[in-house]
């Protein structure tokens, strides 16, 4: 045990130090395998196996399929149709930015692609509007992980691969928090702008002039907005495995993107591989050393004596989940959402199977604790990544933030952590889990 928390304190100082996220990992697989005396070269085929399996091909699939949705112009086309629809009222905009967070989400499955993608585009639109630029940056930043909670998530893949459990499970565990957390940050920064006078209001319509301007959007975001629905249907109905959806949504996305959006161009399709590759490459990497380690850990026990030191503080499930809580945050503040998915899986699964807790509604407490850890100082990614944006420093956006988080994210936390049925109601109607 004291191997591992050592290696894991070195892991924690690479990151801080800016180390690549795949070396540090790298670093604290290697040192942990080495003194606690496992064969590297038995950890090495498990990690090659793990990270080749036929599950995980499609984390490759989706990240590409976003990527040319996104290039293809999808993203402007959702932000007009949700524009159309609850745009023209004070504080509209940062509504149509949570909802558009939330769809592109469902497309894309990464939070770093719902920023890029979504913040780049309403972070100065916001600002030129006149909406304080800290509440603009704290808004997107917070919206973009929804895109964790809303399938298909690429975290929530990783977290079924490692954890043994259904993929499609663990996406719908998520997905009504991921809609309630959505309908919450429309209903909060209503609230926040409710006194700001500096906000510029589109002139209202008449209600055919609405009818027919969210019409003219409904039709050129269509194709956009098919296509979640058209990846979760194929899953939810048997035709497809996630991974056949995700190759499905591949498919999908060329000719939307070249032939009908016409967003995509030859040098833009070849930009979106090669965005894609290194994407890809830098988390399977970083998954292939979280194998390693998972396995050494395995091998010396290190689940089991987590579970059982965790079961010794209190008797007590609440207390138990409510230290699991802790954790998963403090997890989130240091690492990404996929690598926070494997650690949690390795690590709390024994103690979970002990209390009790079904997995599913376990898959749904990572995922809404590894998004609040990633928008919570002090090491924030996605807060960061949001703040480079807008070119703010921390100080301007971080009490709009913790507003959003207090009264918004953390809140929803709690009753996914405590309220089971949240979570477990929709896999059990659509996939019959017990």
């Amino acid at each position: 045990m004291t191997i591992f928390f050592l290696s894991m304190a070195l892991i924690v100082v690479l990151l801080l130090a800016e180390m690549p996220i795949a070396l540090a990992f790298g670093s604290g697989a290697l040192v942990f395998g080495l003194a606690s005396g496992s064969d590297v070269s038995f950890l090495l085929p498990y990690a090659y196996q793990t990270t080749s399996s036929f599950a995980l091909l499609a984390l490759p699939l989706f990240v590409l399929a976003g990527t040319l949705m996104a290039e293809g112009g999808i993203s402007e086309r959702l932000l007009n149709f949700v524009n159309s629809l609850v745009g023209r009222v004070k504080g509209g905009l940062g509504a149509v930015t949570v909802i558009t967070c939330a769809l592109f989400g469902a497309i894309s499955g990464s939070s770093s692609a719902a920023i890029a993608a979504i913040g780049q585009i309403m972070i100065p639109r916001m600002i030129r509007e006149g909406y304080p630029a800290g509440h603009a940056t704290a808004l997107v930043a917070c919206s973009s992980v929804l895109a964790l909670m809303i399938p298909p998530s690429i975290p929530m893949i990783v977290f079924a691969i490692t954890g043994g459990i259904s993929v499609g499970a663990a996406f719908l565990s998520t997905l009504v928090p991921g809609i309630l957390l959505a309908a919450i940050y429309v209903v909060l920064n209503f609230i926040f702008l409710r006194n700001v006078d500096t906000i510029k209001v589109e002139e209202k319509l008449t209600f055919d002039q609405s009818v027919k301007t969210i019409g003219r959007s409904g039709v050129r975001a269509f194709w956009a907005l098919l296509m979640p629905v058209l990846i979760l249907g194929v899953i939810y109905s048997g035709i497809a495995t996630p991974t056949e959806a995700a190759a499905i949504a591949l498919v999908y996305a060329i000719p939307v993107g070249f032939f009908i959006y016409k967003g995509l161009t030859l040098r833009s399709f070849a930009t979106s591989f090669v965005r894609s590759a290194i994407t890809t490459g830098s988390i399977i990497s970083v998954l292939f050393f979280l194998f390693m380690m998972s396995r050494a850990m395995i091998l010396q026990q290190i689940p089991k004596e987590v579970a059982e030191a965790m079961l010794s503080l209190s008797d007590n499930k609440y207390v138990i989940l409510i230290l699991i809580n802790i954790v998963l945050l403090f997890i989130g503040m240091i690492v990404d959402d996929i690598s926070g998915s494997v650690l949690a899986a390795i690590i709390f699964l024994p103690v979970i199977n002990e209390l009790g807790i079904h997995p599913i509604h376990f898959a749904a407490i990572v995922g809404t604790n590894l998004g609040l850890g990633n928008v919570s100082p002090p090491c924030a990614p996605m807060l960061y990544m949001a703040g480079g944006v807008s070119k703010l420093t921390l100080d301007k956006y971080l009490k709009p933030t913790l507003k959003f988080l207090i009264f918004g994210h953390l809140p929803m936390t709690m009753i996914v952590t405590f309220c089971p049925d949240l979570s477990l109601w929709l896999p059990r109607l659509l996939m019959g889990i017990q």
